[in-house]
């Protein structure tokens, strides 16, 4: 295994650590996998959309944690030395400097399993992780 080491500009780790906050208030750290799976997606909604990242991570629409009557909006103020969200900023830099593959199966939408938004009831997922579902 080479190790890489990458310098990271103020601007990049600031862009990381707002990815990191959304993508920790939605999945809490739950794993790896369905950090690098929602990080992916924010990729592929970005890309797809022709959006900024930034622009795309304040959607309410996508991210219902960024709405204030949401039971996971206190999430977004998490301790930045938290374990869950120093894994979920490693994860946005790689993102951020292309080195994270997708890990969604090409999806642009999501959602938690205990919430069926109503663009998802015609349509059917593409992956399950960690109680997220995926879609294209």
């Amino acid at each position: 295994m080479q190790l890489e080491i990458t310098s990271v500009s103020c601007e990049t780790m600031a862009l990381a650590h707002s990815i990191a906050r959304v993508v920790y208030a939605e999945t809490s750290g739950r794993s790896l996998r369905v950090v690098e799976a929602l990080t992916s997606m924010i990729s592929n909604f970005a890309q797809k959309n022709n959006q900024p990242i930034r622009d795309v991570i304040s959607n309410k629409t996508l991210f219902e944690s960024l709405n204030s009557d949401s039971i996971r909006n206190s999430e977004l103020n998490v301790d930045a030395n938290k374990r869950e969200f120093q894994m979920c900023v490693r994860v946005a830099v790689r993102m951020l400097h292309g080195k994270l593959p997708d890990m969604c199966c090409g999806a642009t939408l999501f959602h938690r399993t205990e919430l069926l938004p109503n663009w998802a009831v015609a349509r059917g997922y593409i992956a399950d992780i960690d109680g997220i579902l995926f879609y294209a």
